[in-house]
Protein backbone atom coordinates (compact mmCIF):
# COMPACT_ATOMS: atom_id res chain seq x y z
CA UNK A 1 0.00 0.00 0.00
CA UNK A 2 1.53 3.39 -0.95
CA UNK A 3 2.14 6.22 1.55
CA UNK A 4 -0.75 8.36 1.08
CA UNK A 5 -4.05 7.73 -0.15
CA UNK A 6 -5.35 9.49 -2.85
CA UNK A 7 -8.44 10.58 -3.87
CA UNK A 8 -9.83 10.20 -7.79
CA UNK A 9 -8.46 12.94 -9.65
CA UNK A 10 -9.93 14.83 -12.93
CA UNK A 11 -8.28 12.94 -15.87
CA UNK A 12 -6.24 15.91 -16.94
CA UNK A 13 -5.16 16.16 -13.87
CA UNK A 14 -3.95 11.86 -13.53
CA UNK A 15 -0.34 11.39 -13.24
CA UNK A 16 -0.06 9.22 -15.78
CA UNK A 17 2.35 6.18 -15.64
CA UNK A 18 3.65 3.85 -18.24
CA UNK A 19 5.04 0.43 -19.06
CA UNK A 20 7.82 -0.60 -21.66
CA UNK A 21 6.81 -2.30 -24.74
CA UNK A 22 7.99 -5.36 -23.18
CA UNK A 23 5.47 -5.38 -20.49
CA UNK A 24 2.89 -6.01 -22.87
CA UNK A 25 3.74 -9.33 -22.76
CA UNK A 26 3.47 -10.15 -19.43
CA UNK A 27 0.18 -11.18 -17.42
CA UNK A 28 -1.54 -8.92 -15.65
CA UNK A 29 -0.57 -11.16 -12.96
CA UNK A 30 2.91 -10.81 -13.24
CA UNK A 31 2.25 -6.67 -13.74
CA UNK A 32 0.11 -6.79 -10.14
CA UNK A 33 2.59 -8.97 -8.42
CA UNK A 34 5.64 -7.07 -9.38
CA UNK A 35 4.67 -3.39 -8.80
CA UNK A 36 3.19 -4.61 -5.19
CA UNK A 37 6.69 -5.93 -4.46
CA UNK A 38 8.49 -2.51 -5.36
CA UNK A 39 5.26 -0.08 -3.32
CA UNK A 40 6.00 -2.64 -0.29
CA UNK A 41 9.71 -1.49 -0.74
CA UNK A 42 9.14 1.87 -0.97
CA UNK A 43 6.56 1.72 2.05
CA UNK A 44 9.21 0.44 4.27
CA UNK A 45 12.18 2.45 3.40
CA UNK A 46 10.25 5.94 2.39
CA UNK A 47 12.77 6.66 -0.99
CA UNK A 48 12.37 7.89 -3.96
CA UNK A 49 12.03 5.24 -6.74
CA UNK A 50 14.34 6.31 -9.53
CA UNK A 51 14.55 5.10 -13.35
CA UNK A 52 16.81 2.51 -14.43
CA UNK A 53 20.30 4.34 -14.67
CA UNK A 54 19.40 5.28 -10.54
CA UNK A 55 19.14 8.92 -10.85
CA UNK A 56 16.05 10.98 -10.77
CA UNK A 57 14.63 15.03 -11.34
CA UNK A 58 16.67 17.65 -10.14
CA UNK A 59 13.53 18.53 -7.74
CA UNK A 60 14.75 16.02 -5.85
CA UNK A 61 17.40 18.44 -4.31
CA UNK A 62 14.24 20.30 -2.56
CA UNK A 63 13.24 17.18 -0.65
CA UNK A 64 15.05 14.22 1.47
CA UNK A 65 12.57 11.26 0.50
CA UNK A 66 8.86 11.16 -0.65
CA UNK A 67 7.45 12.31 2.78
CA UNK A 68 8.89 15.71 2.66
CA UNK A 69 6.57 16.63 -0.56
CA UNK A 70 3.57 16.73 1.80
CA UNK A 71 3.95 19.83 3.20
CA UNK A 72 1.03 21.97 4.38
CA UNK A 73 0.47 24.28 1.29
CA UNK A 74 -2.01 27.17 1.64
CA UNK A 75 -4.00 27.09 -1.80
CA UNK A 76 -3.99 31.06 -1.56
CA UNK A 77 0.10 30.73 -0.67
CA UNK A 78 -0.30 28.46 -3.83
CA UNK A 79 -1.71 30.53 -6.28
CA UNK A 80 0.61 33.34 -4.88
CA UNK A 81 3.16 31.18 -5.95
CA UNK A 82 1.48 30.71 -9.71
CA UNK A 83 0.77 34.51 -10.15
CA UNK A 84 4.59 34.56 -9.65
CA UNK A 85 5.74 32.14 -11.64
CA UNK A 86 3.25 33.61 -14.57
CA UNK A 87 5.04 36.76 -14.26
CA UNK A 88 8.16 35.04 -14.35
CA UNK A 89 7.99 33.04 -17.93
CA UNK A 90 4.83 33.87 -19.88
CA UNK A 91 5.67 37.53 -21.10
CA UNK A 92 9.30 36.24 -22.26
CA UNK A 93 7.69 33.56 -24.11
CA UNK A 94 4.79 35.45 -25.48
CA UNK A 95 6.92 38.38 -26.87
CA UNK A 96 9.38 35.67 -28.53
CA UNK A 97 6.74 33.79 -29.95
CA UNK A 98 5.49 37.27 -31.28
CA UNK A 99 8.80 37.44 -32.96
CA UNK A 100 8.84 34.13 -34.09
CA UNK A 101 5.86 34.70 -36.20
CA UNK A 102 6.94 37.78 -36.94
CA UNK A 103 10.02 36.44 -38.06
CA UNK A 104 8.09 33.92 -40.56
CA UNK A 105 6.41 36.45 -42.69
CA UNK A 106 9.12 38.90 -43.35
CA UNK A 107 10.01 36.88 -46.38
CA UNK A 108 7.05 36.45 -47.14
CA UNK A 109 6.42 40.68 -46.80
CA UNK A 110 9.55 41.10 -48.31
CA UNK A 111 7.89 39.25 -51.62
CA UNK A 112 5.36 42.27 -52.02
CA UNK A 113 8.05 44.88 -51.44
CA UNK A 114 9.93 43.83 -54.22
CA UNK A 115 12.70 41.07 -52.89
CA UNK A 116 11.86 39.03 -55.75
CA UNK A 117 13.07 41.78 -58.41
CA UNK A 118 16.01 42.93 -56.42
CA UNK A 119 17.57 39.55 -56.32
CA UNK A 120 16.45 38.65 -59.54
CA UNK A 121 14.44 35.28 -58.45
CA UNK A 122 13.14 33.17 -60.89
CA UNK A 123 10.93 29.60 -61.32
CA UNK A 124 10.86 27.98 -57.60
CA UNK A 125 13.69 30.40 -55.89
CA UNK A 126 10.97 32.40 -53.76
CA UNK A 127 9.80 28.82 -52.88
CA UNK A 128 13.09 27.37 -52.49
CA UNK A 129 13.55 30.38 -49.56
CA UNK A 130 10.62 29.76 -47.79
CA UNK A 131 11.79 25.88 -47.11
CA UNK A 132 15.55 26.73 -46.80
CA UNK A 133 14.96 27.94 -42.97
CA UNK A 134 13.16 24.61 -42.68
CA UNK A 135 16.25 22.71 -43.59
CA UNK A 136 18.56 24.44 -41.41
CA UNK A 137 15.61 23.92 -38.42
CA UNK A 138 15.49 20.30 -39.81
CA UNK A 139 19.64 19.85 -39.57
CA UNK A 140 19.70 21.47 -36.06
CA UNK A 141 16.74 20.01 -34.48
CA UNK A 142 18.07 16.91 -32.52
CA UNK A 143 21.52 18.11 -31.92
CA UNK A 144 20.02 21.49 -29.77
CA UNK A 145 17.61 19.38 -28.09
CA UNK A 146 20.08 17.27 -26.98
CA UNK A 147 21.98 20.53 -26.04
CA UNK A 148 18.87 21.89 -24.13
CA UNK A 149 19.03 19.01 -22.31
CA UNK A 150 22.85 19.87 -20.88
CA UNK A 151 22.43 23.25 -21.10
CA UNK A 152 20.78 26.23 -18.31
CA UNK A 153 17.45 26.36 -20.85
CA UNK A 154 16.87 29.75 -20.60
CA UNK A 155 20.67 31.04 -20.84
CA UNK A 156 20.27 28.72 -24.26
CA UNK A 157 17.27 30.17 -25.46
CA UNK A 158 18.58 33.68 -25.12
CA UNK A 159 21.83 32.75 -27.07
CA UNK A 160 20.06 31.49 -29.95
CA UNK A 161 17.35 34.09 -29.70
CA UNK A 162 20.69 36.57 -30.48
CA UNK A 163 21.89 34.66 -33.44
CA UNK A 164 18.25 34.64 -34.85
CA UNK A 165 18.22 38.14 -34.43
CA UNK A 166 21.85 38.94 -36.02
CA UNK A 167 20.95 35.92 -39.21
CA UNK A 168 18.18 37.70 -39.95
CA UNK A 169 19.53 41.83 -40.17
CA UNK A 170 22.43 39.76 -42.22
CA UNK A 171 19.52 39.22 -44.73
CA UNK A 172 19.02 42.49 -45.48
CA UNK A 173 22.34 42.20 -46.81
CA UNK A 174 22.21 39.30 -49.37
CA UNK A 175 22.85 40.01 -52.57
CA UNK A 176 21.81 37.26 -54.62
CA UNK A 177 19.40 34.02 -53.90
CA UNK A 178 22.60 31.87 -52.77
CA UNK A 179 23.66 34.33 -50.41
CA UNK A 180 19.79 34.90 -49.10
CA UNK A 181 19.45 30.87 -48.63
CA UNK A 182 22.36 30.30 -46.44
CA UNK A 183 21.03 33.46 -44.16
CA UNK A 184 17.43 32.04 -44.40
CA UNK A 185 19.26 28.08 -42.87
CA UNK A 186 21.70 29.63 -40.38
CA UNK A 187 18.61 31.69 -38.97
CA UNK A 188 16.46 28.30 -39.10
CA UNK A 189 18.78 26.67 -36.98
CA UNK A 190 19.03 29.70 -34.60
CA UNK A 191 15.16 28.91 -34.16
CA UNK A 192 15.16 25.39 -33.87
CA UNK A 193 15.05 25.58 -29.99
CA UNK A 194 12.34 27.75 -30.06
CA UNK A 195 8.98 25.76 -29.86
CA UNK A 196 10.63 22.44 -27.98
CA UNK A 197 12.55 24.87 -25.52
CA UNK A 198 9.00 26.63 -25.13
CA UNK A 199 7.35 23.07 -24.57
CA UNK A 200 10.24 21.76 -21.85
CA UNK A 201 9.93 25.82 -19.76
CA UNK A 202 6.22 24.99 -19.68
CA UNK A 203 6.59 21.57 -18.10
CA UNK A 204 8.88 22.82 -15.63
CA UNK A 205 6.76 25.25 -14.30
CA UNK A 206 3.08 23.94 -14.70
CA UNK A 207 0.36 21.32 -13.92
CA UNK A 208 -0.56 18.89 -16.81
CA UNK A 209 -4.26 20.57 -16.40
CA UNK A 210 -2.48 24.53 -16.51
CA UNK A 211 -0.45 23.25 -19.49
CA UNK A 212 -2.74 23.66 -22.17
CA UNK A 213 -3.86 27.48 -20.96
CA UNK A 214 0.05 28.38 -20.18
CA UNK A 215 0.51 27.31 -24.06
CA UNK A 216 -2.52 29.07 -25.76
CA UNK A 217 -1.00 32.07 -23.65
CA UNK A 218 2.26 32.15 -25.20
CA UNK A 219 0.88 30.75 -28.24
CA UNK A 220 -1.41 33.57 -28.82
CA UNK A 221 1.13 35.89 -29.99
CA UNK A 222 1.64 34.08 -32.50
CA UNK A 223 -1.84 35.46 -33.57
CA UNK A 224 -0.63 39.15 -32.07
CA UNK A 225 2.42 38.53 -34.32
CA UNK A 226 0.74 38.47 -37.48
CA UNK A 227 -1.39 41.61 -36.39
CA UNK A 228 1.96 43.31 -35.23
CA UNK A 229 3.94 42.13 -38.31
CA UNK A 230 0.96 43.62 -40.24
CA UNK A 231 1.11 46.86 -38.83
CA UNK A 232 4.92 46.88 -39.04
CA UNK A 233 5.09 45.80 -42.71
CA UNK A 234 2.68 49.02 -43.23
CA UNK A 235 4.86 51.18 -41.18
CA UNK A 236 8.07 49.81 -43.12
CA UNK A 237 6.12 49.55 -46.79
CA UNK A 238 5.53 53.89 -45.78
CA UNK A 239 9.37 54.35 -45.11
CA UNK A 240 11.28 56.54 -47.76
CA UNK A 241 14.81 56.12 -47.68
CA UNK A 242 17.64 54.84 -49.80
CA UNK A 243 17.30 51.05 -49.23
CA UNK A 244 14.36 49.60 -50.25
CA UNK A 245 11.23 48.63 -48.10
CA UNK A 246 12.41 44.58 -47.59
CA UNK A 247 15.83 45.37 -46.80
CA UNK A 248 14.30 47.58 -43.69
CA UNK A 249 11.97 44.95 -42.95
CA UNK A 250 14.73 42.78 -42.17
CA UNK A 251 16.72 45.50 -40.26
CA UNK A 252 14.11 46.54 -38.07
CA UNK A 253 12.74 43.10 -36.99
CA UNK A 254 15.92 41.81 -36.68
CA UNK A 255 17.30 43.94 -34.25
CA UNK A 256 14.07 44.11 -31.99
CA UNK A 257 14.50 39.54 -31.87
CA UNK A 258 18.47 40.51 -31.14
CA UNK A 259 17.39 43.10 -28.11
CA UNK A 260 14.78 40.83 -26.45
CA UNK A 261 17.26 37.69 -26.87
CA UNK A 262 19.32 40.03 -24.44
CA UNK A 263 16.78 40.50 -22.27
CA UNK A 264 15.64 36.69 -22.15
CA UNK A 265 19.03 35.26 -21.50
CA UNK A 266 19.58 37.66 -18.50
CA UNK A 267 15.71 37.33 -16.86
CA UNK A 268 14.49 34.00 -17.98
CA UNK A 269 14.90 31.57 -15.11
CA UNK A 270 16.39 27.97 -16.24
CA UNK A 271 14.33 25.83 -13.43
CA UNK A 272 11.99 25.95 -10.34
CA UNK A 273 15.29 24.21 -8.32
CA UNK A 274 17.49 27.13 -9.42
CA UNK A 275 15.09 30.60 -9.86
CA UNK A 276 16.49 33.10 -8.09
CA UNK A 277 13.44 34.69 -7.93
CA UNK A 278 11.68 32.34 -6.06
CA UNK A 279 12.42 31.87 -2.09
CA UNK A 280 13.55 27.98 -1.14
CA UNK A 281 10.05 28.14 0.40
CA UNK A 282 8.61 28.73 -3.17
CA UNK A 283 10.80 26.87 -5.15
CA UNK A 284 9.69 23.57 -3.10
CA UNK A 285 5.64 24.73 -3.65
CA UNK A 286 6.43 25.58 -7.51
CA UNK A 287 8.30 21.75 -7.00
CA UNK A 288 5.28 19.75 -4.90
CA UNK A 289 2.47 21.25 -7.27
CA UNK A 290 3.78 19.12 -9.99
CA UNK A 291 3.85 15.92 -7.99
CA UNK A 292 0.48 14.86 -10.06
CA UNK A 293 2.50 15.00 -13.22
CA UNK A 294 4.69 12.49 -12.63
CA UNK A 295 6.78 13.99 -15.17
CA UNK A 296 9.42 15.73 -13.32
CA UNK A 297 11.26 18.62 -14.06
CA UNK A 298 14.58 17.90 -15.43
CA UNK A 299 17.13 15.89 -15.92
CA UNK A 300 20.83 16.64 -16.95
CA UNK A 301 22.22 12.98 -18.02
CA UNK A 302 21.24 11.76 -21.03
CA UNK A 303 19.49 8.70 -20.98
CA UNK A 304 20.47 6.10 -24.01
CA UNK A 305 17.76 3.60 -22.89
CA UNK A 306 15.59 6.80 -22.97
CA UNK A 307 16.08 7.22 -26.40
CA UNK A 308 15.56 3.18 -27.50
CA UNK A 309 12.23 3.34 -25.48
CA UNK A 310 11.49 6.50 -27.13
CA UNK A 311 12.26 4.76 -30.77
CA UNK A 312 10.02 2.26 -30.03
CA UNK A 313 7.27 3.72 -29.18
CA UNK A 314 4.04 4.73 -31.21
CA UNK A 315 3.03 7.74 -29.87
CA UNK A 316 6.54 9.16 -31.55
CA UNK A 317 5.42 8.51 -34.86
CA UNK A 318 1.90 9.84 -34.70
CA UNK A 319 3.59 13.35 -33.24
CA UNK A 320 5.25 12.91 -36.28
CA UNK A 321 2.96 12.32 -38.83
CA UNK A 322 0.54 15.42 -37.02
CA UNK A 323 3.44 17.50 -36.95
CA UNK A 324 3.83 16.67 -40.75
CA UNK A 325 0.47 17.51 -41.67
CA UNK A 326 -0.26 20.30 -39.83
CA UNK A 327 2.59 22.22 -41.38
CA UNK A 328 2.13 21.77 -44.67
CA UNK A 329 -0.81 24.06 -44.58
CA UNK A 330 1.29 26.35 -42.75
CA UNK A 331 4.43 25.93 -44.82
CA UNK A 332 2.19 27.36 -47.47
CA UNK A 333 0.00 30.10 -46.04
CA UNK A 334 2.60 31.52 -43.55
CA UNK A 335 4.74 32.11 -46.92
CA UNK A 336 1.96 32.97 -49.45
CA UNK A 337 -1.09 34.47 -47.29
CA UNK A 338 -0.02 38.02 -48.29
CA UNK A 339 0.04 36.68 -51.96
CA UNK A 340 -3.33 35.15 -51.91
CA UNK A 341 -4.76 38.63 -50.32
CA UNK A 342 -3.26 40.65 -53.01
CA UNK A 343 -4.37 37.95 -55.41
CA UNK A 344 -7.78 39.22 -53.94
CA UNK A 345 -7.60 42.95 -55.81
CA UNK A 346 -5.86 44.42 -52.95
CA UNK A 347 -3.27 46.87 -52.92
CA UNK A 348 0.46 46.58 -51.34
CA UNK A 349 -0.10 48.44 -48.00
CA UNK A 350 -4.13 47.29 -48.17
CA UNK A 351 -2.74 43.79 -47.82
CA UNK A 352 -0.39 43.81 -45.13
CA UNK A 353 -3.22 45.48 -43.10
CA UNK A 354 -5.53 42.19 -44.12
CA UNK A 355 -3.32 40.74 -41.90
CA UNK A 356 -4.43 42.01 -38.79
CA UNK A 357 -7.86 40.49 -38.50
CA UNK A 358 -6.26 37.11 -39.54
CA UNK A 359 -4.04 37.44 -36.97
CA UNK A 360 -6.86 38.55 -33.90
CA UNK A 361 -9.07 35.51 -35.50
CA UNK A 362 -6.09 32.96 -34.48
CA UNK A 363 -5.60 34.68 -30.59
CA UNK A 364 -9.14 34.29 -30.15
CA UNK A 365 -9.43 30.78 -31.49
CA UNK A 366 -6.20 29.78 -29.55
CA UNK A 367 -8.05 31.20 -26.43
CA UNK A 368 -11.35 30.01 -26.99
CA UNK A 369 -10.11 26.08 -27.23
CA UNK A 370 -7.47 26.07 -24.05
CA UNK A 371 -10.29 27.78 -21.98
CA UNK A 372 -13.46 26.00 -22.95
CA UNK A 373 -10.91 22.86 -22.78
CA UNK A 374 -9.59 23.56 -18.87
CA UNK A 375 -13.36 23.95 -18.16
CA UNK A 376 -14.00 20.38 -19.40
CA UNK A 377 -10.83 19.24 -18.04
CA UNK A 378 -12.06 20.44 -14.59
CA UNK A 379 -14.82 18.38 -14.73
CA UNK A 380 -13.11 15.09 -15.23
CA UNK A 381 -13.54 15.23 -19.00
CA UNK A 382 -11.04 13.93 -21.73
CA UNK A 383 -11.24 16.39 -24.72
CA UNK A 384 -7.93 17.51 -25.80
CA UNK A 385 -8.10 15.18 -28.95
CA UNK A 386 -11.81 16.26 -29.35
CA UNK A 387 -11.08 20.29 -29.31
CA UNK A 388 -8.29 19.28 -32.44
CA UNK A 389 -10.74 17.90 -34.65
CA UNK A 390 -13.39 21.10 -33.34
CA UNK A 391 -10.66 23.69 -34.76
CA UNK A 392 -9.91 21.80 -37.92
CA UNK A 393 -13.48 22.36 -39.35
CA UNK A 394 -13.03 25.77 -40.13
CA UNK A 395 -9.50 25.62 -42.12
CA UNK A 396 -11.21 22.17 -44.00
CA UNK A 397 -14.10 24.78 -44.37
CA UNK A 398 -11.58 27.75 -45.03
CA UNK A 399 -10.26 25.74 -47.38
CA UNK A 400 -13.13 24.30 -49.94
CA UNK A 401 -14.00 27.92 -49.83
CA UNK A 402 -10.70 29.16 -51.22
CA UNK A 403 -10.75 25.93 -53.55
CA UNK A 404 -14.30 26.29 -55.10
CA UNK A 405 -15.46 30.16 -55.04
CA UNK A 406 -15.27 32.33 -57.84
CA UNK A 407 -12.52 34.55 -58.54
CA UNK A 408 -14.98 37.40 -58.17
CA UNK A 409 -16.12 36.51 -54.63
CA UNK A 410 -13.86 38.93 -53.21
CA UNK A 411 -15.62 38.92 -49.56
CA UNK A 412 -16.08 35.39 -49.62
CA UNK A 413 -12.60 34.08 -50.47
CA UNK A 414 -11.51 36.59 -48.11
CA UNK A 415 -13.65 34.79 -45.43
CA UNK A 416 -12.59 31.76 -46.06
CA UNK A 417 -8.90 32.73 -45.84
CA UNK A 418 -9.79 34.07 -42.41
CA UNK A 419 -10.83 30.83 -41.73
CA UNK A 420 -7.66 28.87 -41.79
CA UNK A 421 -6.53 30.47 -38.51
CA UNK A 422 -8.13 28.69 -36.35
CA UNK A 423 -6.03 25.40 -36.83
CA UNK A 424 -3.28 27.43 -34.57
CA UNK A 425 -5.40 26.19 -31.83
CA UNK A 426 -5.34 22.68 -33.00
CA UNK A 427 -1.67 22.73 -32.68
CA UNK A 428 -1.51 23.90 -29.33
CA UNK A 429 -3.47 21.02 -28.20
CA UNK A 430 -1.38 18.96 -30.11
CA UNK A 431 1.67 20.57 -28.63
CA UNK A 432 -0.13 19.99 -24.78
CA UNK A 433 -0.13 16.43 -25.79
CA UNK A 434 2.72 15.73 -26.23
CA UNK A 435 4.38 17.24 -23.31
CA UNK A 436 1.56 15.84 -20.68
CA UNK A 437 1.95 11.78 -22.76
CA UNK A 438 5.72 11.84 -21.95
CA UNK A 439 7.17 11.26 -18.92
CA UNK A 440 11.52 10.70 -18.77
CA UNK A 441 13.28 13.67 -19.52
CA UNK A 442 15.31 12.40 -22.72
CA UNK A 443 12.37 10.83 -23.76
CA UNK A 444 11.11 14.20 -23.51
CA UNK A 445 13.58 15.64 -25.18
CA UNK A 446 13.56 13.40 -27.93
CA UNK A 447 10.13 13.50 -28.65
CA UNK A 448 10.01 17.10 -28.60
CA UNK A 449 12.85 16.66 -31.82
CA UNK A 450 10.80 14.47 -33.48
CA UNK A 451 7.98 15.98 -33.14
CA UNK A 452 9.35 19.51 -34.73
CA UNK A 453 11.13 17.04 -37.50
CA UNK A 454 7.39 16.69 -38.23
CA UNK A 455 7.13 20.50 -37.86
CA UNK A 456 10.13 21.18 -40.64
CA UNK A 457 9.29 18.39 -42.93
CA UNK A 458 6.05 20.21 -43.49
CA UNK A 459 7.07 23.45 -43.76
CA UNK A 460 9.46 22.24 -46.06
CA UNK A 461 7.05 21.12 -48.36
CA UNK A 462 4.10 23.22 -47.96
CA UNK A 463 5.42 26.02 -50.44
CA UNK A 464 6.06 23.68 -53.01
CA UNK A 465 2.52 23.11 -54.01
CA UNK A 466 2.02 26.31 -54.50
CA UNK A 467 2.99 26.79 -57.58
CA UNK A 468 4.38 30.53 -59.44
CA UNK A 469 1.45 29.23 -62.58
CA UNK A 470 -1.03 28.76 -60.36
CA UNK A 471 -1.42 32.48 -58.93
CA UNK A 472 -3.50 34.11 -57.19
CA UNK A 473 -5.67 30.79 -56.79
CA UNK A 474 -2.92 28.13 -55.99
CA UNK A 475 -5.35 25.27 -56.54
CA UNK A 476 -2.93 22.71 -55.77
CA UNK A 477 -1.60 24.20 -52.14
CA UNK A 478 -5.15 24.94 -51.52
CA UNK A 479 -5.86 21.16 -51.91
CA UNK A 480 -2.45 20.06 -49.70
CA UNK A 481 -4.33 21.81 -47.33
CA UNK A 482 -7.46 19.77 -47.45
CA UNK A 483 -5.98 16.24 -48.24
CA UNK A 484 -3.45 17.51 -44.87
CA UNK A 485 -6.33 18.44 -42.63
CA UNK A 486 -8.20 15.08 -43.29
CA UNK A 487 -5.24 13.04 -42.77
CA UNK A 488 -4.91 14.55 -39.51
CA UNK A 489 -8.36 13.98 -38.59
CA UNK A 490 -7.29 10.19 -38.88
CA UNK A 491 -4.28 10.47 -37.10
CA UNK A 492 -5.97 12.42 -34.19
CA UNK A 493 -8.17 9.45 -33.79
CA UNK A 494 -5.69 7.09 -33.66
CA UNK A 495 -4.02 8.36 -30.99
CA UNK A 496 -6.88 9.08 -29.35
CA UNK A 497 -7.95 5.33 -29.09
CA UNK A 498 -4.35 4.00 -28.15
CA UNK A 499 -3.93 6.46 -25.03
CA UNK A 500 -7.38 5.21 -23.54
CA UNK A 501 -7.00 1.73 -24.21
CA UNK A 502 -3.63 2.26 -22.45
CA UNK A 503 -4.87 3.96 -19.33
CA UNK A 504 -7.66 0.95 -19.33
CA UNK A 505 -5.12 -1.57 -18.81
CA UNK A 506 -3.45 0.20 -16.23
CA UNK A 507 -6.42 1.08 -14.40
CA UNK A 508 -7.30 -2.78 -14.72
CA UNK A 509 -3.83 -3.39 -13.07
CA UNK A 510 -3.41 -1.68 -10.55
CA UNK A 511 -7.43 -2.23 -9.32
CA UNK A 512 -5.87 -5.30 -8.67
CA UNK A 513 -3.58 -4.58 -6.16
CA UNK A 514 -3.83 -4.04 -2.70
CA UNK A 515 -5.24 -0.70 -1.99
CA UNK A 516 -6.65 -0.41 -5.53
CA UNK A 517 -6.09 2.86 -7.76
CA UNK A 518 -6.71 5.33 -5.19
CA UNK A 519 -3.85 3.85 -2.70
CA UNK A 520 -1.18 4.36 -5.37
CA UNK A 521 1.99 5.59 -4.44
CA UNK A 522 2.36 8.45 -6.78
CA UNK A 523 4.55 10.39 -3.94
CA UNK A 524 7.93 7.70 -4.49
CA UNK A 525 7.44 7.86 -8.48
CA UNK A 526 7.06 11.76 -8.85
CA UNK A 527 10.47 13.33 -9.43
CA UNK A 528 12.33 9.86 -10.52
CA UNK A 529 12.86 11.10 -14.04
CA UNK A 530 10.90 7.45 -15.14
CA UNK A 531 9.52 7.03 -18.41
CA UNK A 532 5.82 7.21 -19.09
CA UNK A 533 6.39 3.37 -19.97
CA UNK A 534 8.35 2.87 -16.94
CA UNK A 535 5.87 4.07 -14.09
CA UNK A 536 2.88 2.63 -13.54
CA UNK A 537 1.24 5.45 -12.06
CA UNK A 538 0.76 7.38 -14.97
CA UNK A 539 -1.97 7.85 -17.02
CA UNK A 540 -2.21 9.50 -20.58
CA UNK A 541 -4.35 12.81 -21.26
CA UNK A 542 -6.03 12.25 -24.74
Amino acid sequence: MGLFKRTVIAPDDITPSSVSPERHEYSIEKDVEAIHHETVSTTEHAKWKVSKTGDGDTAMALFNSPTEVHEPIDPAEERRVVRKIDFMILPYLAVCYAFFYIDKTTLSYAAIFGIKDDLKLVGTQYSWLSSIFYFGFLAWALPTNLLMQRLPIGRYLGFNICLWGVFLMLQACARNFAELAVLRALAGAAEACSDPSFMLITCMWYTRRQQPIRMGLWYTANGFGIALGGLLGFGIGNIRGKLPSWKFEFLIIGALCLIWGIVMYIFLPDSPVTAKGLSLREKRIAVERLRENQTGIENKHLKWYQIREALADIKLYLFFLLGVVGNIPNGGISNFGTLIIKGFGFSTLVTTLMQIPYGCIIAISILTCVFTNDYMARKGRQTRCWFILLFLCPNIAGSFGLCFLSADNQAGRLISYYLTGPYNAAFVMILSMSTANTAGHTKKVVTNAVLFLGYCTGNIAGPFFYKTSQAPRYELGIWSMIVSHLIEVCVVLVLRFVLARENKRRDRIQGQMEGGLEGRDLDATAFSDMTDRENLNFRYIY
